[in-house]
């Protein structure tokens, strides 16, 4: 029985022992949080791409892509009167916030779905490249392995007679992988069996070995070049997407800015058809009232009226061509479709024409300059170029030199007792020969094709520049002769619908030309608007295609006044 309680503890021991070493692993498995792992990742992303951002120019110093800021408007001034050119809709705006451009700029850069899925894109790129960079560090790897085992057996002459034999054993190993510069890989491998630091007494001991392997390409995949080309080629593609992300920038300011005045613009449509509905309803009054006293044709009258009706659906359609830019504006800067907004009105009056004084030539050569695009397709030649020689390279055998060497341990010990006198090592070469070739065969053809591409595609950029900047700089300069005209025209039409209510209010008047000179006022009107909104658009848009216009942290821009220095 003695014997019996003897063995059983030891038992005991052995099995408390295994349960401490699984509950060991448990907890180191558990040790990092993924929080710990997200907070990791967003550090090593955003430090990479902080450390090449000064390469680029228009990026966002602070760069996160947390969409944690908070969207408040409670500062804005809010719609006190009815507009009554907006009809049934009048009374909704009342109490609704007026947001200023650069308001609604600022959202944009903080609130926009679109420009939030463009910093992720950004910040995948970055990730990405963090995981190509520690492929290229020293990489380690352990595994554990703990098992508990025993035995019971019913002796049947004694029932009570139990024999257990429970056993704890434990191994693991320690490995690190590194791939150097040259091509070598190397490996080194320890593995242990860790029974006898945990038992202790007279427990077996194990083996423990220690291993390393290195294994260097001597023609295919040597040399510098092809071990690095994942990494050059991953931190050519973050630089690709930080020039593509500081181009949507630009992209995305002007598209806001168009958006912002286009509704204002489509409001103040809605006002002028107002206006020119009440216009007619006047004229058409005046001329029953001459009708009634038989000074007047009833035909002249029935054409005011029917005038006026078109005039009436041109007025309704305009409201609701509004009130949709408006919902879709919000919707844009990432805000619910009902939330309680108009835009401020004052901004479309303080709109004036600011002419950039360039030259299309020199036009052409600044964005030859400037525009990051044709940066990124040119190294994207160089690419499709170096990639030829690795796909060259890919065409020769497989010889590799492969060193090994290894260390036991001791008989009846563990580490550290290796015995180093007993080092077993060996030399010699790895050849595959290029009897299959054909997928490398593939590859090398395509990569030549690809470096076609690569060169016409590099030709059709800086052709598609040079059209883009002739196209935005004969564009802005037709918005200016536009806006000029319209000026004209707006003077013109305002002393016919004069002169004709003049010779309305004596009797005199001819209810087509009032009509016509009532049309002509009210596309005068517009034309003049929109000619004054195109030519502020037209000179982002120039700005834009011609890679200068630089977007603050806030989304507002820098005033150009010299283009040619740019």
């Amino acid at each position: 029985m003695g014997m019996r309680n003897k063995t059983t503890m030891g038992h005991q021991a052995a099995l408390k022992a295994g349960v401490a070493v699984l509950a060991g692993v448990a907890l180191l498995l558990a040790g990092c949080s993924a929080k710990h792992y997200r907070e990791s990742a967003d550090k090593e992303a955003y430090a990479i791409i902080k450390s090449k951002s000064p390469a680029v120019t228009n990026l966002e110093s602070n760069f996160t892509i947390e969409t944690n800021a908070v969207i408040t408007m409670d500062d804005l001034p809010t719609v006190s009167q009815i507009d009554a050119f907006l009809g049934e809709y009048a009374t909704n705006d009342v109490g609704s916030r007026v947001l200023p451009l650069n308001r609604a700029l600022e959202i944009a850069v903080k609130n926009s779905r679109t420009y939030q899925t463009q910093k992720e894109t950004l910040y995948l790129e970055a990730l990405n490249l963090t995981l190509i960079r520690h492929k290229y560090t020293p990489i380690f790897s352990s595994g554990n392995a703990a098992k508990l085992s025993g035995q019971k057996e019913i002796v049947e002459q004694n029932i009570d007679q139990l024999t257990e034999s429970p056993k704890f054993s434990g191994s693991g190993n320690v490995g690190m992988d590194v791939l150097l510069r040259s091509g070598a890989r190397i490996a080194t491998d320890f593995s242990s069996d860790f029974t006898h630091f945990i038992l202790g007494g007279n427990q077996n001991a194990g083996q423990s070995r220690i291993a390393a392997t290195l294994t260097q390409p001597l023609l295919r995949n040597a040399g510098y070049k092809a071990t690095m080309e994942n990494l050059t080629q991953g931190e050519r593609n973050l630089l690709y997407a930080l020039r593509d992300f500081s181009q949507f920038r630009r992209r995305h300011i002007v598209d806001i800015t168009s958006a912002y005045f286009r509704v204002l613009a489509n409001r103040e449509t809605a006002r002028i058809n107002y206006d020119g509905f009440q216009a007619y309803k006047k004229n058409a009054a005046r001329q029953r009232a001459f009708v009634d006293v038989d000074q007047r044709k009833k035909s002249d009258l029935l054409r005011l009226e029917q005038e006026q009706i078109s005039q009436l659906n041109r007025w309704v359609n305009s409201v609701r061509s509004y009130k949709q830019s408006m919902d879709s504006f919000k919707i844009q800067l990432g805000l619910p479709a009902d939330a309680r907004l108009v835009l401020d009105d004052a901004e479309l009056k303080r709109l004036t024409i600011i002419h950039p004084k360039v030259s299309i030539e020199d036009a052409t050569r600044v964005a030859l300059i400037n525009r990051l695009d044709l940066y990124t397709q040119r190294d994207k030649y160089e690419d499709a170029a170096r990639k030829i020689d690795l796909a060259k390279q890919g065409l020769k055998a497989d010889l590799d030199l492969v060193l090994q060497a290894s260390a036991d341990s001791k008989p009846g010990t563990g580490f550290p007792e290796l015995d180093f006198t007993k080092v077993q090592w060996s030399s010699g070469f790895n050849l595959n020969l290029p009897l299959d070739r054909k997928s490398e065969r593939n590859t090398y053809r395509q990569s030549l094709i690809t470096y076609q591409r690569a060169l016409r595609d590099l030709e059709l950029k800086a052709d598609s520049i040079k059209l883009e900047v002739s196209d935005s700089w004969r564009q802005l300069d037709q918005y200016q002769q536009n806006y000029r005209n319209s000026e004209i025209g707006l003077e013109i039409s305002r002393q016919r619908v004069y002169e004709q209510d003049m010779l309305a209010e004596i009797g005199r008047g001819n209810s087509e030309e009032q009509v016509n000179a009532q049309q002509n006022n009210i596309a005068a009107l517009s034309a003049r608007n929109d000619a004054l909104v195109s030519h502020t658009i037209g000179r982002l848009t120039l700005w834009r295609d011609l890679g200068i216009l630089n977007i603050k942290e806030n989304g507002q821009w820098e005033e150009i006044t010299d283009v040619v220095k740019q």
